[in-house]
């Protein structure tokens, strides 16, 4: 179980879909934290996407 953000923070999970070399979609998903009275919009982040083995934008989901 993760913890309870105390005060502005709150648990965000990023997700990217990218679709490998036959076609197949893959997902990737990181949980992270942000400050939503600092950020109100939503995050956008480069991180390692290991179904394509390579770096990709992965953006919040609701």
């Amino acid at each position: 179980m993760a913890k309870k953000a105390k005060g502005n923070r709150v648990q965000v999970i990023l997700e990217s879909i990218e679709k490998d070399e036959n076609g197949k979609a893959m997902v990737s998903r990181y949980i992270t934290t942000k400050n939503k009275k600092n950020t109100p919009t939503r995050l956008e982040r480069n991180k390692y996407h290991a179904g394509v083995k390579k770096v990709t934008v992965h953006r919040e989901i609701k």
